[in-house]
């Protein structure tokens, strides 16, 4: 999937100290983008808005 254009901002639940880093790009018309902010040209994992807000919906609760 192109994620070109994607504005990465890193997650509110990510560590102040550095480690445990996820970005989120939810700019994208029908795609959230999500990587490892340690590994930016790495991996990046791809969700349906709807399949998003389910994911941290459920964690919030966990």
């Amino acid at each position: 999937m192109d994620l070109t254009g994607a504005r990465w901002r890193k997650s509110t639940r990510s560590g102040s100290n550095g480690g445990a880093c996820v970005e989120v790009a939810g700019n994208l018309p029908g795609v959230v983008g999500v990587r490892d902010s340690k590994d930016p040209a790495g991996p990046t994992l791809t969700f349906t808005p709807e399949a998003w807000r389910a994911f941290v919906t459920f964690a919030k609760r966990a």
